[in-house]
Protein backbone atom coordinates (compact mmCIF):
# COMPACT_ATOMS: atom_id res chain seq x y z
CA UNK A 1 0.00 0.00 0.00
CA UNK A 2 1.12 3.53 -0.82
CA UNK A 3 2.61 5.09 2.33
CA UNK A 4 0.59 8.29 2.03
CA UNK A 5 -2.62 6.36 1.46
CA UNK A 6 -1.98 4.31 4.59
CA UNK A 7 -1.44 7.52 6.55
CA UNK A 8 -4.66 9.03 5.19
CA UNK A 9 -6.66 5.93 6.13
CA UNK A 10 -5.24 6.05 9.64
CA UNK A 11 -5.81 9.81 9.92
CA UNK A 12 -9.41 9.43 8.78
CA UNK A 13 -10.05 6.76 11.42
CA UNK A 14 -8.40 8.92 14.08
CA UNK A 15 -10.47 11.97 13.14
CA UNK A 16 -13.62 9.86 13.35
CA UNK A 17 -12.61 8.73 16.83
CA UNK A 18 -12.13 12.36 17.84
CA UNK A 19 -15.49 13.40 16.40
CA UNK A 20 -17.19 10.48 18.17
CA UNK A 21 -16.26 11.97 21.53
CA UNK A 22 -18.74 14.83 20.97
CA UNK A 23 -21.89 12.63 20.91
CA UNK A 24 -20.56 10.57 23.82
CA UNK A 25 -20.09 13.67 25.96
CA UNK A 26 -23.46 15.05 24.83
CA UNK A 27 -25.19 11.78 25.80
CA UNK A 28 -23.58 11.89 29.25
CA UNK A 29 -24.51 15.56 29.78
CA UNK A 30 -28.05 14.84 28.54
CA UNK A 31 -28.51 12.35 31.39
CA UNK A 32 -27.54 14.99 33.92
CA UNK A 33 -29.79 17.62 32.29
CA UNK A 34 -32.73 15.20 32.30
CA UNK A 35 -32.19 14.44 35.97
CA UNK A 36 -31.88 18.15 36.81
CA UNK A 37 -35.06 18.87 34.84
CA UNK A 38 -36.93 16.25 36.88
CA UNK A 39 -35.64 17.80 40.11
CA UNK A 40 -36.71 21.25 38.98
CA UNK A 41 -40.15 20.06 37.87
CA UNK A 42 -40.90 18.31 41.18
CA UNK A 43 -39.48 21.21 43.21
CA UNK A 44 -41.70 23.67 41.35
CA UNK A 45 -44.75 21.47 41.98
CA UNK A 46 -43.90 21.35 45.68
CA UNK A 47 -43.51 25.13 45.82
CA UNK A 48 -46.83 25.63 44.00
CA UNK A 49 -48.67 23.26 46.36
CA UNK A 50 -47.10 24.85 49.45
CA UNK A 51 -48.20 28.25 48.18
CA UNK A 52 -51.74 26.92 47.67
CA UNK A 53 -51.74 25.47 51.21
CA UNK A 54 -50.57 28.83 52.53
CA UNK A 55 -53.40 30.63 50.70
CA UNK A 56 -55.97 28.13 52.01
CA UNK A 57 -54.72 28.63 55.58
CA UNK A 58 -55.03 32.40 55.18
CA UNK A 59 -58.62 31.98 53.95
CA UNK A 60 -59.35 29.61 56.84
CA UNK A 61 -57.98 32.14 59.34
CA UNK A 62 -60.21 34.86 57.86
CA UNK A 63 -63.25 32.60 58.14
CA UNK A 64 -62.37 31.71 61.74
CA UNK A 65 -62.02 35.40 62.56
CA UNK A 66 -65.35 36.13 60.89
CA UNK A 67 -66.93 33.23 62.81
CA UNK A 68 -65.68 34.65 66.10
CA UNK A 69 -67.13 38.06 65.16
CA UNK A 70 -70.49 36.43 64.34
CA UNK A 71 -70.47 34.57 67.67
CA UNK A 72 -69.97 37.89 69.48
CA UNK A 73 -72.72 39.42 67.41
CA UNK A 74 -75.15 36.63 68.32
CA UNK A 75 -74.40 37.19 72.00
CA UNK A 76 -75.14 40.90 71.58
CA UNK A 77 -78.38 40.14 69.71
CA UNK A 78 -79.43 37.79 72.48
CA UNK A 79 -78.86 40.55 75.04
CA UNK A 80 -80.85 43.04 72.95
CA UNK A 81 -83.67 40.48 72.62
CA UNK A 82 -84.18 40.59 76.38
CA UNK A 83 -84.79 44.36 76.43
CA UNK A 84 -86.69 45.11 73.20
CA UNK A 85 -90.41 45.62 73.57
CA UNK A 86 -92.08 46.31 70.23
CA UNK A 87 -92.89 43.65 67.62
CA UNK A 88 -91.03 45.61 64.99
CA UNK A 89 -87.82 45.56 67.05
CA UNK A 90 -88.27 41.86 67.84
CA UNK A 91 -88.72 40.96 64.15
CA UNK A 92 -85.69 43.04 63.19
CA UNK A 93 -83.55 41.27 65.78
CA UNK A 94 -84.83 37.86 64.70
CA UNK A 95 -84.00 38.60 61.05
CA UNK A 96 -80.53 39.81 61.96
CA UNK A 97 -80.02 36.72 64.13
CA UNK A 98 -81.08 34.38 61.29
CA UNK A 99 -78.70 36.08 58.87
CA UNK A 100 -75.85 35.81 61.39
CA UNK A 101 -76.59 32.10 61.96
CA UNK A 102 -76.61 31.46 58.19
CA UNK A 103 -73.27 33.25 57.93
CA UNK A 104 -71.94 31.10 60.78
CA UNK A 105 -73.08 27.97 58.97
CA UNK A 106 -71.46 29.12 55.75
CA UNK A 107 -68.21 30.00 57.57
CA UNK A 108 -68.11 26.57 59.23
CA UNK A 109 -68.71 24.82 55.91
CA UNK A 110 -65.98 26.91 54.28
CA UNK A 111 -63.55 26.09 57.10
CA UNK A 112 -64.36 22.39 56.72
CA UNK A 113 -63.86 22.61 52.94
CA UNK A 114 -60.54 24.41 53.34
CA UNK A 115 -59.37 21.86 55.94
CA UNK A 116 -60.07 19.09 53.43
CA UNK A 117 -58.14 20.91 50.69
CA UNK A 118 -55.21 21.64 53.02
CA UNK A 119 -55.02 18.02 54.14
CA UNK A 120 -55.13 16.74 50.55
CA UNK A 121 -52.48 19.17 49.31
CA UNK A 122 -50.19 18.52 52.29
CA UNK A 123 -50.36 14.79 51.49
CA UNK A 124 -49.45 15.60 47.89
CA UNK A 125 -46.52 17.69 49.12
CA UNK A 126 -45.24 14.82 51.27
CA UNK A 127 -45.47 12.40 48.33
CA UNK A 128 -43.66 14.82 46.06
CA UNK A 129 -40.95 15.41 48.67
CA UNK A 130 -40.44 11.66 48.85
CA UNK A 131 -40.25 11.54 45.05
CA UNK A 132 -37.79 14.44 45.06
CA UNK A 133 -35.53 12.63 47.52
CA UNK A 134 -35.47 9.59 45.23
CA UNK A 135 -34.69 11.77 42.20
CA UNK A 136 -31.92 13.58 44.09
CA UNK A 137 -30.45 10.26 45.17
CA UNK A 138 -30.57 9.04 41.57
CA UNK A 139 -29.05 12.35 40.38
CA UNK A 140 -26.16 11.95 42.78
CA UNK A 141 -25.51 8.45 41.48
CA UNK A 142 -25.67 9.74 37.91
CA UNK A 143 -23.23 12.56 38.78
CA UNK A 144 -20.75 10.09 40.26
CA UNK A 145 -21.10 7.84 37.22
CA UNK A 146 -20.69 10.80 34.88
CA UNK A 147 -17.55 11.95 36.66
CA UNK A 148 -16.07 8.49 36.18
CA UNK A 149 -17.17 8.35 32.53
CA UNK A 150 -15.80 11.82 31.80
CA UNK A 151 -12.43 10.94 33.32
CA UNK A 152 -12.25 7.87 31.08
CA UNK A 153 -13.35 9.80 27.99
CA UNK A 154 -10.83 12.55 28.67
CA UNK A 155 -8.11 9.94 29.04
CA UNK A 156 -9.11 8.33 25.72
CA UNK A 157 -9.37 11.69 24.02
CA UNK A 158 -5.89 12.70 25.17
CA UNK A 159 -4.48 9.45 23.80
CA UNK A 160 -6.26 9.87 20.45
CA UNK A 161 -5.14 13.51 20.11
CA UNK A 162 -1.58 12.46 20.86
CA UNK A 163 -1.80 9.72 18.23
CA UNK A 164 -3.14 12.20 15.68
CA UNK A 165 -0.40 14.71 16.49
CA UNK A 166 2.24 12.06 15.94
CA UNK A 167 0.58 10.93 12.70
CA UNK A 168 0.29 14.47 11.34
CA UNK A 169 3.90 15.26 12.19
CA UNK A 170 5.01 12.34 9.99
CA UNK A 171 2.81 13.29 7.03
CA UNK A 172 3.58 15.37 3.99
CA UNK A 173 2.12 18.85 4.31
CA UNK A 174 0.90 18.64 0.73
CA UNK A 175 -1.00 15.38 1.41
CA UNK A 176 -2.39 16.76 4.66
CA UNK A 177 -3.66 19.91 2.93
CA UNK A 178 -5.28 17.74 0.24
CA UNK A 179 -6.99 15.65 2.93
CA UNK A 180 -8.23 18.69 4.90
CA UNK A 181 -9.64 20.26 1.74
CA UNK A 182 -11.85 17.22 1.13
CA UNK A 183 -12.69 16.85 4.84
CA UNK A 184 -14.20 20.36 4.91
CA UNK A 185 -17.21 19.07 2.99
CA UNK A 186 -16.97 15.28 3.40
CA UNK A 187 -16.37 15.19 7.16
CA UNK A 188 -15.71 11.68 8.44
CA UNK A 189 -16.35 10.18 5.00
CA UNK A 190 -13.23 11.79 3.51
CA UNK A 191 -11.53 8.41 3.13
CA UNK A 192 -13.92 5.57 2.27
CA UNK A 193 -13.79 1.94 1.27
CA UNK A 194 -14.71 0.54 -2.10
CA UNK A 195 -17.07 -2.41 -1.85
CA UNK A 196 -18.68 -4.28 -4.73
CA UNK A 197 -16.89 -1.77 -7.01
CA UNK A 198 -18.82 1.14 -5.47
CA UNK A 199 -17.63 4.18 -3.52
CA UNK A 200 -19.00 3.92 0.01
CA UNK A 201 -19.14 7.70 0.26
CA UNK A 202 -21.55 8.45 -2.60
CA UNK A 203 -22.48 4.79 -3.31
CA UNK A 204 -21.88 5.27 -7.01
CA UNK A 205 -20.26 2.49 -9.06
CA UNK A 206 -16.73 3.32 -10.20
CA UNK A 207 -15.32 2.33 -13.58
CA UNK A 208 -12.99 -0.62 -14.08
CA UNK A 209 -9.88 1.52 -14.59
CA UNK A 210 -10.36 3.42 -11.32
CA UNK A 211 -11.27 0.22 -9.49
CA UNK A 212 -8.06 -1.43 -10.69
CA UNK A 213 -6.06 1.55 -9.40
CA UNK A 214 -7.81 1.29 -6.02
CA UNK A 215 -6.99 -2.43 -5.79
CA UNK A 216 -3.29 -1.81 -6.60
CA UNK A 217 -3.14 0.88 -3.88
CA UNK A 218 0.02 2.32 -5.41
CA UNK A 219 -1.36 5.85 -5.59
CA UNK A 220 -3.98 7.99 -3.88
CA UNK A 221 -7.16 7.50 -5.91
CA UNK A 222 -10.26 9.67 -5.59
CA UNK A 223 -13.82 8.84 -6.54
CA UNK A 224 -14.60 10.21 -10.03
CA UNK A 225 -18.14 11.03 -8.85
CA UNK A 226 -17.70 12.68 -5.44
CA UNK A 227 -13.96 13.24 -5.02
CA UNK A 228 -13.51 11.22 -1.82
CA UNK A 229 -10.30 9.28 -1.26
CA UNK A 230 -10.80 5.58 -2.00
CA UNK A 231 -9.19 2.43 -0.64
CA UNK A 232 -9.98 -1.27 -0.49
CA UNK A 233 -9.30 -3.52 2.46
CA UNK A 234 -7.75 -6.88 1.73
CA UNK A 235 -9.55 -10.08 2.68
CA UNK A 236 -7.52 -10.56 5.89
CA UNK A 237 -8.40 -7.07 7.15
CA UNK A 238 -12.07 -7.54 6.28
CA UNK A 239 -12.13 -10.86 8.12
Amino acid sequence: MNKHLGQLIELSKTDKQIDDFGPKIEAIEAKLRASAAKEKDVSEKIEALEEEVKECKVKKSKNELHLAELADKLVELSKKGAIVKTDKEIKALQLEEEISKEQCEFANEEIERLDSIIESKELDVEELKSTLEEIQKSSEEIRKSIESDMVEIEKQRTEVYAAKQQLVSDMSQKILTFYEKIRKWAGNSTVVQVKKQACYGCFMRINDKTYAEVIRQEDIVTCPHCGRILYKENEEEQA
